[in-house]
């Protein structure tokens, strides 16, 4: 087992949860503590005996902070080899006393860097430097020492000592040390990403080394024989899938994840009360209304029958009304993320009797307004990754081209905005279809747009008369206005570009229907 006996300890954290009671932990074991600063503060507060690193060094810490642990009694303390007979005469003649136990968390850099109102010296003066000093040089000298660099890691290493009367195995040591150089490498790349911009290499680094955190061990992937875990990306501050609060229900599934991130990255789009079914990674229902019980009635209708064991996403807290409307008799309902569940909501929600235990509920906070150029895309094919920005460019449809004789109507025009935002939410081929800012009708993922329009209107039935039609890409051929026009559709609102563009707006002048150009397209692969 190997174990090695902890005599002292050397404690210098940012992060104090749980370190009082830790601490006392240690202490109850017989442990002389060490420690700096804030730390020991907390710690002589809280009653406890601590010895000053300055009082060890024999300096006081300087630098405005900056240099508190960087010397040879402390760093000596942690790095010699127990069995090496040299290192030990070295520590004798140069009066080193040994730390056999280092607990180490480090300024939070990514937390400052996350915060839009951080500035450029707060960054700077969070870039940890004797904290991953320390921690590499616990982490190395494993075989002797253990290095805690988490507050979950406090009961285990409790417990541990208990177990083994005050000493700690050597497989605990391995995995502390294991966990310690994941988290400096982690912690190092964040701050090599943030100066990577004075190397003038833009968004696209020459090297792109990444960085995510476990979150959870899943189920399954996208089939039972797949294996699957979620990965978080560390810093994100942003109201997103990684950052939400799981509330309620069971383990959410690979396929769950990918579900409601598609459909809280659509909900999004709409700054009225707006409501969005997501089945299968694509939109089969979205709509907005005055109310968020009304959006999600109108968003339901969009394809009642797809609906059904659907993943939902609403840009506001969940209301009574709301929770009512979902929790109809024969409603299934997967998932749903929210901002927030007001408490009546969230009472009937969890106390429906099929729902009690299966539901998933997530809440992601306040929805905050984030740039294209903060995001990027990373999706793996064979020995490579293709990476780019997020599809998330602000458009202004004032902006867009009528490009027929007919000018869309001011309900078209809206309709026209709202079929355009769910559009770039669907697979291409991608045709939505739109009637009183709500989706009536959705083709996705078709190897020919035409068939996207039949799919799109048959779902639409008699909703298509009077509605207006997105494409998210030009249209090839006519063929598709003709179709549009025979299923009663009055705007079309497509990117443009096609060497027969001329040949769709003549159908549109033909049928006396509107189109309008937006000039970007909005693929998604």
């Amino acid at each position: 087992m190997d174990l090695r006996t902890i005599k002292r300890a050397l404690i210098s954290v940012y992060d104090k949860e749980g370190l009082v009671a830790f601490a006392r932990g240690l202490v109850g074991h017989g442990v002389e503590l060490i420690s700096t600063g804030g730390t020991r503060r907390a710690l002589v507060d809280a009653g406890l005996a601590v010895r000053d690193v300055s009082a060890v060094t024999g300096f006081p810490e300087m630098l405005d902070g900056r240099v508190k642990t960087l010397h040879p009694l402390i760093h000596g303390g942690i790095l010699a080899v127990r069995d090496n007979p040299r290192h030990m005469d070295t520590v004798v003649s140069a009066g080193i006393g040994l730390i056999d136990l280092v607990v180490c968390n480090l300024y939070p850099f990514e937390k400052t860097l996350a915060r839009t109102q951080s500035t450029e010296e707060e960054i700077i003066e969070n870039i940890d430097i004797g904290g991953p000093s320390m921690v590499r040089a616990a982490a190395k000298n494993f075989r002797d020492v253990a290095i805690v660099t988490s507050p979950e890691q406090y009961d285990e290493i409790i417990h541990e000592l208990d177990s083994h009367g005050g000493d700690l195995p050597l497989a605990l040591r391995q995995r502390l040390a294991a966990a310690a150089f994941a988290h400096t490498a982690s912690y190092d790349r964040a701050v090599s990403d943030y100066f990577g911009r004075y190397l003038n290499v833009g968004r696209f680094p020459a090297v792109l080394p990444l960085t995510f955190a476990r979150r959870s061990i899943l189920r399954y992937g996208e089939n039972p024989h797949q294996e699957a875990a979620f990965y978080v990306e560390p810093g994100v501050g942003r109201a997103c899938v990684a950052t939400a609060e799981i509330l309620h229900g069971k383990e959410l599934s690979y396929n769950n994840i990918l579900d409601l991130d598609s459909a809280f990255a659509l909900v999004q789009e709409f700054a009225d009360p707006a409501a969005v079914v997501i089945k299968h990674n694509n939109p089969c229902g979205a709509a907005v209304a005055g109310t968020l019980s009304d959006a999600l009635s109108r968003a339901l209708l969009g394809d009642p029958q797809s609906a059904y064991g659907g993943v939902l996403a609403f840009n506001r807290p969940v209301d009574a009304a709301t929770a009512t409307l979902l929790t109809e008799p024969n409603r299934f309902i997967e998932c749903i993320i929210a901002v927030d569940y007001e408490p009546a909501a969230f009472e009937l929600i969890t106390t429906r009797p099929s729902w009690k235990k299966n539901v998933r509920l997530l809440r992601t906070g306040a929805i905050a307004e984030t740039s294209s150029g903060e995001r990027r895309n990373y999706r793996q094919v064979g020995g490579g990754l293709l990476v780019q920005t997020a599809d998330a460019a602000k458009e202004d449809a004032q902006s867009w081209k009528i490009v027929t004789r007919r000018h869309p109507t001011p309900a078209e025009r809206n309709d026209m905005r709202f079929a355009w935002s769910v559009c770039k939410h669907v697979k291409s081929n991608a045709i939505v279809l739109v009637n009183d800012q709500m989706v009536v009708g959705v083709g996705a993922g078709q190897m020919s747009r035409v068939d996207s329009v039949h799919m799109a209107t048959r779902k639409a039935s008699d909703r298509a008369i009077g509605s207006v039609m997105a494409s998210d890409a030009f249209f090839p051929f006519r063929d598709n206005v003709d179709l549009a026009a025979e299923a009663g559709i009055a705007a079309i609102v497509q990117p443009g570009g096609s060497i027969r563009d001329a040949d769709s707006i003549q159908a549109c002048d033909e049928h006396g229907m509107a189109m309008a150009f937006t000039g970007i397209r909005h693929f998604r692969h």
